[in-house]
């Protein structure tokens, strides 16, 4: 069964969407998931437990990406 890594990405506002990268971000968390829905849902449990809840949509963004683990299957 596939493996995948949810990266979430947290930009601060000022910085244009596509430029929002884990080079650029403020901070980087990844967590693996089962499938590609775990991408889509599991950051939202993972930003909550951090004092980083606070600043999401008034100076910061999420972006969230989806990565196939190498070897996985």
């Amino acid at each position: 069964m596939p493996a995948f890594i949810a990266v979430v990405l947290v930009c601060a506002n000022g910085l244009a969407q596509q430029a929002c990268t884990e080079a650029a971000a403020l901070e980087v968390r990844k967590v693996r998931v089962a499938n590609e829905l775990g991408c889509a849902t599991g950051w939202q449990e993972i930003i909550a437990r951090t004092e980083l809840r606070e600043e999401i949509g008034k100076s910061a963004y999420l972006k969230t990406a989806c990565r196939r683990v190498k070897g996985a299957e």
